[in-house]
C-alpha cells in the first residue's frame, strides 16, 4: 500500500477562486501535479467528457469506505471503538481526534483492497462509484464544531483505490454523498446523525462549490484519477421542499459553475470535461435541469429501491412485475446508481422472502431490474459491493457466490420479464 505514513499538510494557493487546495506531503511533487492526464498511462480508451467506451454502465458502489454507515458494517464499526455512535462524527467526538485518525486509516487500508477491485473486473463490471463526504477537503471544516476522520488521512486511500481502478480499466464516479450541514436528518450517511437538514444555507453552498472545485482540479491533474470521468453534486437531497431552499436555482447551478470554471482555470474543456451529475427528476426533489441554464455533458442519477415504495405490493410478482414495467426514464442521461435485493425489514426473514430458501426469486429479480435499467437508462450500480450484514441482498460479491447475480454481469437471465 502506497503512502501509509501519516503526512504533513501543504498549502496551495488556488488564485483565481480565492481558496486553497491542500497537498498530502510527499504524493506529488509540483511536476508531477501539473502533469496532464493525457500523460498519464493507461488513459487512452477513456474520456472525460463521454461515458466510458462501453455499451452500458455495469458498477458497484464502494460503500463504507470513505463514508462509514454504521448498518452496513457494525463488526467494523465495533472494532474501531465506534460501536455505541451513530455517525462517524459522533464517533470521532467520543473516542477523540488522533485515536479516530488511527482507527479510520486502518479502515481505509482494509476495507477495499486491490484483490476486490481485481475481482470487481472480473465479474464483467466496468465502473465504481466512490461516495466521499466534503470534510476530505480540510479547509472547509470548522475544526471546532465539526469532527472527522482528518482529510489527509483518507486522501492517500482515494488515490489508490483510483489508481488500482485505471489499471484495471474501471470507470470511476465520484460521488459528494455528504455534504455540510447534512442534506437530510437522522442520516448517517451523511456522516452525522444531525437532527435537522442543515445544508440548505447559501454559506453551505459556498462550502461544497470550494470541495467540488477542489477534487475537479485532483481529478484532472493527477494521474491516479485518469479514469475517474463523472462528480455527481449531491447524494439523495431531502424531498422536502420545505426544507430545500435554494436547491433548484441556487445550488444545483452554482456547483455547476463552480466544477466548469475550474476546469477552465486549468485548461480543461472540450472532450475531457467532467460530466456533472445530479439527482434526477425520479428523486422527488423537483426537476434538476429547472433553472440550469447550462447542461453541457450533465448526468443524472436515479436510485431505485422498491423496499421502501408503498406503491409495490409486497409479493414476488409484484416485485418483478414492478422491475419489468417500472418506467426509468427521466432526464438524460440517467444511470441507476443505487439499487439492491432487500425487501421491506418486516418480511425480509419470513420464509417466502428468506434469502437462504428464495435464490431462484432474486436470480430473477436482479436479471428483471437489469432489464428495465439497461433499456431506460444508461446503466446501473449495485449498493453495495461489500457488507458485513451477512445478507447477499446487499451485497455484490455475496450474491454472486451465493449464484444469484452471474459471474459475468452480461450473462444475466434475459428472459426474466418474461409474461411481464
Amino acid at each position: 500500500m502506497l503512502f501509509l505514513n501519516k503526512p504533513a499538510l501543504i498549502l496551495l494557493g488556488i488564485l483565481a477562486t480565492g481558496i486553497h487546495a491542500w497537498l498530502p506531503d510527499g504524493i506529488r511533487d509540483a511536476n508531477q501535479f501539473n502533469q496532464s492526464i493525457h500523460d498519464a498511462p493507461g488513459n487512452s480508451t477513456f474520456s472525460k467528457r463521454n461515458l466510458p467506451g462501453f455499451d452500458k454502465i455495469r458498477g458497484v458502489n464502494l460503500g463504507s469506505l470513505f463514508v462509514f454507515e454504521p448498518w452496513m458494517a457494525s463488526g467494523q464499526w465495533n472494532n474501531m471503538g465506534c460501536g455505541p455512535y451513530k455517525s462517524e462524527f459522533d464517533c470521532v467526538v467520543g473516542i477523540g481526534q488522533d485515536r479516530a485518525d488511527a482507527v479510520f486509516q486502518q479502515h481505509y487500508s482494509t476495507w477495499i483492497t486491490q484483490a476486490d477491485i481485481a475481482r470487481i473486473k472480473s465479474y464483467g463490471l466496468n465502473t465504481i462509484r466512490i461516495p466521499l463526504g466534503y470534510w476530505l477537503f480540510e479547509p472547509i471544516i470548522y475544526w471546532d464544531s465539526e469532527h472527522f476522520p482528518h482529510g489527509h488521512v483518507a486522501f492517500p486511500y482515494l488515490e489508490q483505490i483510483c489508481e488500482w481502478a485505471a489499471q484495471a480499466g474501471l470507470y470511476v464516479i465520484i460521488d459528494l454523498h455528504a455534504a455540510p450541514g447534512a442534506q437530510q436528518a437522522n442520516q448517517p450517511f451523511t456522516g452525522q446523525y444531525a437532527p435537522n437538514a442543515g445544508f440548505y444555507k447559501p454559506w453551505q453552498y459556498d462550502r461544497a462549490y470550494q470541495m467540488l472545485s477542489w477534487i475537479t482540479e485532483v481529478i484532472h491533474r493527477w494521474p491516479a484519477f485518469r479514469t475517474v470521468g463523472m462528480l455527481e453534486i449531491l447524494n439523495e437531497p431531502s424531498q422536502d421542499p420545505s426544507v430545500t431552499t435554494g436547491l433548484l436555482d441556487q445550488y444545483y447551478p452554482g456547483a455547476y459553475a463552480a466544477i466548469r470554471a475550474r476546469e477552465a482555470k486549468i485548461g480543461i474543456g472540450g472532450d475531457q470535461s467532467l460530466h456533472v451529475q445530479v439527482m434526477n427528476t425520479l428523486w422527488g426533489s423537483g426537476n434538476p435541469e429547472t433553472f440550469l441554464t447550462d447542461k453541457q455533458f450533465m448526468a443524472y442519477d436515479d436510485h431505485r429501491y422498491a423496499k421502501w415504495d408503498s406503491s409495490v405490493a409486497v409479493n414476488k410478482n409484484a416485485y418483478i412485475a414492478d422491475a419489468c414495467r417500472n418506467n426509468r426514464f427521466s432526464n438524460w442521461p440517467t444511470i441507476v446508481g443505487e439499487f439492491s435485493l432487500s425487501v421491506p425489514d418486516n418480511v425480509q426473514w419470513n420464509g417466502d422472502w428468506h434469502p437462504d430458501s428464495n435464490k431462484d426469486f432474486y436470480n430473477r429479480w436482479f436479471a428483471a431490474q437489469i432489464i428495465r435499467y439497461e433499456r431506460d437508462t444508461n446503466g446501473w450500480i449495485f449498493w453495495s459491493w461489500k457488507t458485513q450484514l451477512g445478507d447477499y441482498r446487499w451485497s455484490y460479491q455475496e450474491a454472486v457466490a451465493a449464484g444469484v447475480i452471474p459471474s459475468n454481469a452480461a450473462s444475466i437471465n434475459r428472459g426474466a420479464c418474461d409474461g411481464f
